[in-house]
C-alpha cells in the first residue's frame, strides 16, 4: 500500500475518450471470456489492437445474498441479465466507426453467442478514486510481492504525469490467451487531481487494454471497498 496526503484544487479538463456502452443478447459466456471476447471482436473490428481500444471484461456484480462468481473449473458459466453491458473505451473521434462497425453484430465467444445491440455513449468524467479490475504483473516478484508491483506503477504513472498519493492493491487473477497465462492484479488509486483522473482514464496503465487489462473506473472510495473486487 502506498499512502500520502496531499491535494491541491483544479480545473477538470475535458477528456477526448469515452466509453461505448452495448447492450447484449447472450444466455452464457465462460467466466474467463476476455481473450475469446477480443479475438471475436477483433474479426469485426481488425484495428482494435492497434487503435488501442479498450474492452472492459463483461461484468455482473454479486447480490449480497450469498452470490458466488461461478466456477470455469466446474464448467460453470457467467448469466448476463437484461441490464448487462458490454463496454469499450474509444477516442471520441473513433466512436461512430467503432459503433457501425459492431452494433446488431453477432460473436462467437468461444462457442457462446453474443449479439451487440443498442449503444449509450457515456462520457469520461473526474472522480478522485478510480480502481482497475486487470492490471498485469512482469514477472515472478511482482506476482509475489505486491510492493514491488506498486513501485513499477508508480513510476509508469509519473512518466504519465500522475503523482501516486494512495494506492492499494487487489485480488490476483489470471487471464488465459492462446498462449501463456497473464497474471494481474486489480490496483485502486486514489486522491487523483480531476486532471490526472481524466488522464488516468484515457491512457490506461500497462499493455493488453484489448484484453481488459489497464482501464480505470471510478469507485466510490476506500470506505466504500467491495468485497468482490479487493480482497
Amino acid at each position: 500500500m502506498l499512502w500520502e496526503d496531499d491535494t491541491a484544487a483544479e480545473e477538470t479538463p475535458t477528456a477526448n475518450a469515452l466509453d461505448l456502452a452495448f447492450s447484449i443478447q447472450c444466455r452464457q459466456l465462460p467466466v474467463d471470456h476476455l481473450y475469446a471476447l477480443s479475438s471475436a471482436l477483433q474479426q469485426a473490428l481488425p484495428a482494435l489492437r492497434e487503435e488501442c481500444i479498450g474492452v472492459h471484461e463483461i461484468h455482473i456484480a454479486g447480490s449480497q445474498n450469498g452470490w458466488e462468481r461461478p466456477d470455469a473449473t466446474l464448467g460453470q458459466y457467467l448469466v448476463p441479465s437484461r441490464r448487462t453491458r458490454l463496454h469499450i473505451r474509444v477516442a471520441k473521434d473513433k466512436a461512430e466507426e467503432v459503433t457501425r462497425a459492431l452494433q446488431n453484430r453477432t460473436l462467437d465467444v468461444d462457442g457462446c453467442q453474443l449479439t451487440l445491440g443498442a449503444v449509450k455513449e457515456k462520457p469520461l468524467r473526474s472522480h478522485d478514486t478510480l480502481y482497475a479490475r486487470h492490471v498485469v504483473m512482469k514477472n515472478d516478484a511482482e506476482i509475489q510481492d505486491e510492493n514491488r508491483f506498486l513501485q513499477r506503477m508508480a513510476a509508469e504513472l509519473e512518466r504519465q504525469g500522475i503523482k501516486i498519493r494512495k494506492a492499494l492493491c487487489g485480488k490476483t487473477s489470471q487471464i488465459g490467451t492462446a498462449h501463456d497465462p497473464l497474471y494481474t492484479r486489480s490496483l485502486m488509486i486514489a486522491d487523483l487531481s480531476p486532471a490526472e483522473s481524466i488522464l488516468l482514464q484515457q491512457r490506461g496503465l500497462g499493455e493488453h487494454q484489448h484484453l481488459g487489462c489497464g482501464l480505470f473506473l471510478p469507485m466510490k472510495g476506500i470506505q466504500h471497498l467491495a468485497a468482490d473486487e479487493f480482497q
